[in-house]
């Protein structure tokens, strides 16, 4: 690209402004920084880099450009002035906004990663409301950005540089197009400009983002990637949120300026501690829908009655731990009594013991505080949440098989569920959120590059989209039911990148129990022919310091393995002399069916164990006999 304007003014002068410096340059668009003598200020001129071919394309411009100007959000710079001279159309903003960003950075090249995406997060709310209104930039460049001594940030040249048609063109019929089009690539070159400013250099040495793009899959063979070589140390989150922006394959970037500024406001809001992004956002949901819809009816119909009254605690437990909202009502409701009656260090997950603390009437005002399935929520969104709530209740089932003696098997089940509770909740709040993470953590299509590629983890997804990981929007809402310090650490999931240790304590052996059995059931989630590997996989991660082998797993995944043991053994194979192996279940929830209600009931074999003596957090968790 040739440096030097092919059709521009090459004076000092553009009509009555006095050319002072160009600020930016690129093959769409120019930016003049210019003195008025009408106004005595000076102001940023912006301008297309070629001349409208025709009084027809000309008048489009100005119509376009004036629509923009119509366009009024604290982070789209107010226009002072749009003209044309001899035929080259121009926008002026007064200079006093701000310096360009490409003038910050002169001066600080290497900005905090907060500083950096705050500054970003204020060009996508800008850019997303002029996109919302109907129009586009086109030519986002780091000089397309006005940012004043206060870091606030504006938005500037909107429209200036419009598509180049032919002189003949029906233009009414080719904007609505052009604008959807060109609205995504503004998406693209916010995400570069988050690129530039965390590597602190350019992208692909190249200071026209037109050209990267150009440069970029599936244009060019280039891929965009943030580099571990940064001036600081980038937030795991931050790092998903950048490179998804960037990403070689068109389905996994944001389409949305609006999704991408949600992810990266979460993750600021997260980082900074400030009230606000998605955890605040699902704490208000909460008040308006509470957590989950109830699955089952009869128990409504108990409540609507006097069928309570007649029912041991141990039969309520049962039909309780059968509807998975109301498990958790039972949790919140209990625990936060507990922490204003001032015993904040005592937990409550048994049924049996939180029915006899709140008592019949308080198990009806818990019941007959639910939404009946399935809430708000559309078929569609409905149908993954119940296949969703099948897999969690498909874990709890295992982590009870796999539970060492002693343990109350209703305080595993409740773990297992609350270390799902961030997805679950996901999934009932922000289905589409939750659409966009499982489409993210999809494989891409392999190229002739990339025969074997790879996705995206489920943290990393959810840091791409929310700007935090699901553990912690479920541990947010966990510590706002008043849950203890030690349930809120046990209701965390074994990181997968980490080794699994001998665990010390009761509260490591629950935590360590049930994330294998969540691990076991995601694996029978992976296609047939990765399936066995997965559970193999997931079962050496945890034998040695839970003492379990893959006969224990496989009994505890396909329970009917148990029922056939005192069955003739099986023929050996003739061709291999080897007892097949036990056939692996189906993914649970895989199957459309009745909405979930019994699918939770624990078996006779799952009910409460005495504790051994010692065990202080089993006496703490667990139904007291004397209560």
């Amino acid at each position: 690209m040739s440096d030097a304007p092919t059709a521009a003014p090459s004076l000092k002068s553009f009509g009555r402004f006095e050319l002072r410096a160009l600020l930016s340059k690129s093959s769409r668009s120019l930016i003049w920084r210019v003195a008025d003598p009408r106004h005595g200020q000076e102001m940023v001129l912006c301008m297309p880099r070629e001349k409208p071919n025709s009084p027809a394309a000309l008048e489009h411009w100005l119509r376009m450009a004036r629509g923009s100007e119509r366009v009024q959000h604290p982070q789209v710079a107010p226009v002072f002035e749009i003209g044309e001279v001899e035929g080259w159309p121009y926008v002026a903003y007064e200079r006093a906004l701000g310096e360009t960003l490409d003038e910050r950075l002169a001066r600080q090249p290497s900005p905090l990663p907060l500083d950096a995406a705050g500054w970003v997060a204020q060009l996508l709310e800008g850019l997303a409301f002029a996109h919302e209104a109907g129009h586009a930039h086109r030519d986002l460049q780091t000089g397309s950005v006005l940012i004043d001594a206060h870091d606030k940030v504006r938005l500037i040249g909107l429209e200036v540089a419009q598509e180049v048609f032919p002189a003949t063109v029906d233009f009414n019929t080719v904007t609505r197009r052009a604008v959807r089009e060109s609205a995504e690539e503004d998406v693209l070159c916010v995400g570069l400009i988050l690129n530039r400013l965390l590597s602190g250099r350019l992208v692909l040495d190249e200071r026209d983002l037109q050209q990267v793009v150009r440069q970029m899959q599936p244009n060019g063979r280039e891929l965009v990637r943030l580099g571990w070589e940064t001036p600081h140390p980038i937030p795991d989150p931050l790092r998903a949120i950048c490179n998804r922006a960037t990403d070689r394959q068109l389905r996994q970037r944001y389409h949305l300026a609006r999704s991408f500024w949600r992810a990266l406001d979460g993750w600021r809001q997260a980082a900074a501690h400030d009230a606000g992004g998605p955890i605040v956002l699902l704490l208000d949901k909460l008040q308006r829908s509470g957590h989950l819809p109830s699955t089952t009816s009869g128990l409504h119909r108990l409540t609507a009655g006097s069928g309570l009254e007649a029912q041991h605690t141990s039969a309520l437990s049962e039909l309780v731990l059968k509807d998975m909202a109301l498990s958790l009502e039972l949790v919140r409701r209990v625990n936060l009594a507990l922490k204003q009656a001032g015993h904040a260090g005592e937990t409550v997950l048994n049924m049996q013991r939180a029915i006899q603390m709140l008592g019949l009437n308080g198990l009806q005002f818990a019941a007959n505080a639910l939404k009946p399935w399935p809430g708000p929520l559309a078929p569609v969104a409905a149908e993954m949440l119940r296949q969703l709530m099948a897999r969690v209740v498909k874990a709890a089932e295992v982590a009870q098989d796999l539970r060492p003696a002693g343990y109350d098997g209703e305080v595993v089940h409740l773990i297992t569920v609350m270390q799902n509770l961030g997805r679950l909740l996901l999934q009932y709040h922000f289905p589409d959120d939750a659409q966009q993470i499982r489409q993210l953590m999809l494989p891409p299509e392999p190229t002739e590059d990339h025969p074997n590629p790879t996705s995206l983890s489920e943290q990393a997804a959810a840091y791409a989209v929310l700007g935090c990981d699901l553990d912690s929007l479920g541990a947010a809402v966990a510590r706002h039911w008043g849950l203890g310090d030690e349930l809120l650490q046990m209701i965390r999931r074994q990181p997968l990148d980490s080794p699994v240790h001998t665990p010390r304590t009761d509260a490591d052996t629950l935590r360590l129990t049930c994330s294998l059995a969540n691990e076991l059931v995601d694996a029978l989630g992976l296609p047939e022919a990765r399936r066995r590997a997965g559970v193999e996989v997931a079962t050496r991660r945890y034998a040695k310091a839970l003492g379990l082998g893959l006969r224990e797993v496989m009994e505890a995944l396909n329970p009917s393995t148990r029922r056939d043991a005192a069955a003739p053994a099986p023929r050996v194979q003739a061709a291999t002399g080897r007892v097949p192996p036990p056939p692996m279940p189906a993914p649970p929830g895989a199957t459309t069916g009745p909405v979930p209600g019994g699918a939770g009931a624990p078996t006779a074999s799952a009910g409460p164990t005495p504790a051994p003596a010692g065990a202080s957090l089993r006496q703490r968790l667990t139904a007291r006999s004397g209560s």
